[in-house]
């Protein structure tokens, strides 16, 4: 155990790291103690409003555009703060873990911006939080570089203008971080990930002529947007930096937060950039929301829920009409394809998917989009360059018209698809894998050739509770029951043994992550989130 000098308020509870004391100063300690002090009463109250609204929406089985905020949607004269000249231009964005590799491939990948993650593609170890931090920092002072010791093969940044602008995602409100306790108490994650970031950083940004950027995951409402906006107006003041300095990026992954797009962007609106479109965390919410609703919500194979499905398009299309009717940029979602070094045939088919979904993105009037692989920021640019050509974006395109139905959003059963009994082995198969190689600290994780994360793992054990809850039959005439899914996952079990070798399965966490799997899964008590059981479990 370490701890910083007595005159930090702020306790270090785990064993010292290499360079740890870079980040962690007594300074730094003392900036995060007093955000947690300050804001993690609200962020309290917030959750416990999550579970209000859940029961809610439990009762009713539906959900509306606020009514008692219809003056800021109706309210024609606001717009977000112009954008910074360093995030005017996202037509591509690469999304990672700040490991050293990562984090200098991200840079040098040719996206004009890289969400530096430390949230689902990131396992919160306290060795991630902190070296991630660490690589950051060695990246703005040009003092990084990698040597993979299997390869050789050296890793260092291109030219300061070649590289991506950094937008980093901080931890969601609903995780703590059990290394940092202040007053006795676990400061949230997303706390320790923001006010380290931007206490050593801030300055430093806008000296290189960007800023201090952030993407806000698992937002849920316009009161936790106004939340993290009170953060920031405290960080500028404490640190020195003008107010404004700060651009945050709200994902609108959450079913609840898809009615309140215009007073998130009104909360935010002297700090906002855009909003994004992601997929799997929406659909996990929605699962999550409404999995008392019956039938009607039960979702079909993730696969086979595209972006062109009804209640999805209804969402993308709100989302780019909120953003360009409040001069706000509009990202869309993930191309998670990871390219085969072997298979050139499995290659072609998943560029020409991805060629059409980013060429719909945008033909739809996004500003930019995410890929998961540099292999794929080539075939993101050129569909966005085929629109935008020297234009940054495409904001001048109002979308006035789309007209999106509060019912559009939750008409599930609009989509005519079924649950398959090949989906179920699916998502037990991603969720055993994902969740080992999490509890090994990988947050992101290649799986039959897609770039998986905690998103992926959350939507695959929705599924499975909500299939087994449904009483779903599948086409082979088998019932989604508890049985079931035990019988696939220990059969998957087997086969990931025989796969590896008995030597590597015995070395990973495959028992664990099969347990906890199925935990999630089938308990009559669904987690609000799979990592909260997970980092109970999570070593380091």
């Amino acid at each position: 155990m370490s701890a910083p000098a007595p005159s930090s308020p702020a306790v270090v509870d785990a064993e010292p790291l290499p360079r740890q004391e870079e980040v962690l100063t007594d300074a730094a300690l003392a900036f995060v103690a007093e955000l947690h002090r300050r804001f993690t009463p609200r962020r309290a109250e917030l959750l416990a409003r999550r579970a209000e609204r859940r029961a809610e929406i439990a009762r009713t089985s539906t959900l509306d555009f606020l009514p008692g905020t219809a003056a800021i949607r109706a309210d024609d004269s606001w717009r977000v703060a112009p954008s910074p000249a360093a995030l005017n231009d996202r037509r591509v964005e690469i999304t990672g873990p700040t490991d050293r590799k990562m984090t200098i491939n991200a840079l040098n990948s040719g996206a004009r911006v890289w969400l530096a993650d430390f949230e689902d593609a990131s396992a919160p170890t306290w060795e991630n939080v902190i070296l991630g931090q660490v690589n950051l920092i060695d990246a703005y002072t040009r003092a990084i570089d990698f040597t993979d010791p299997v390869s050789g093969k050296s890793y260092a940044l291109k030219d300061d203008a070649e590289l991506a602008t950094v937008v980093m995602r901080p931890r969601g409100w609903h995780l703590n971080e059990r290394h940092l306790l202040v007053d006795g108490e676990q400061v949230p994650g997303a706390l320790v990930d923001f006010g380290l970031y931007f206490f050593h950083n801030a300055r430093r940004l806008l000296d290189l002529g960007k800023g201090p950027y952030f993407y806000l995951p698992k937002t849920e409402s316009h009161l936790e947007a106004r939340l993290w906006n009170d953060v920031f107006v405290f960080a500028q003041d404490h640190v020195g930096v003008p107010q404004g300095s700060v651009r945050a990026t709200v994902l609108i992954e959450t079913i609840t937060a898809a009615y309140e797009m215009e007073e998130i962007l009104y909360e935010l609106r002297d700090h906002a950039s855009g909003l994004n479109a992601g997929r799997w965390d929406y659909l996990f919410s929605i699962v999550k929301n409404f999995r008392d609703g019956g039938t009607k919500f039960v979702l079909p194979d993730r696969n086979a829920v595209t972006m062109t499905a009804p209640f999805m398009r209804a969402y993308t299309e709100l989302l780019v009409r909120t953003c360009h009717k409040r001069g706000a940029h509009a990202i869309g979602g993930m191309a998670a394809f990871i390219p085969s070094r072997r298979d050139e045939e499995v290659n072609k088919v998943a560029f020409e998917k991805v060629k059409a979904d980013k060429d719909r993105e945008a033909g739809d009037g996004f500003d930019g989009s995410w890929v998961a692989h540099p292999d794929l920021v080539p075939i993101a640019m050129a569909s966005f360059d085929a629109v935008l050509g020297e234009k940054p974006n495409q904001k001048d395109r109002l979308r006035e018209d789309v007209h999106v139905e509060a019912a559009d959003l939750i008409a599930v059963d609009s989509l005519k698809a079924s649950p398959t009994y090949d989906g179920l082995v699916n998502a037990v198969q991603v969720g055993v894998r994902y969740i080992e190689a999490w509890l090994r600290g990988l947050g992101a994780v290649a799986i039959f050739n897609l770039m998986e994360d905690a998103a992926t793992a959350e939507i695959s054990r929705s599924q499975i509770w909500q299939w087994i809850n449904a009483g779903v039959e599948f086409e082979n005439g088998k019932k989604a029951t508890p049985e079931l899914a035990r019988e696939v996952a220990a059969a998957e079990l087997a086969a990931i043994r025989e796969e590896i070798g008995a030597e590597a399965f015995a070395a990973g966490h495959w028992q664990q992550a099969h347990d906890l799997l199925l935990q999630v899964a089938l308990d009559d008590d669904y987690a609000d989130f799979l990592t909260l059981p997970a980092y109970e479990r999570l070593a380091g």
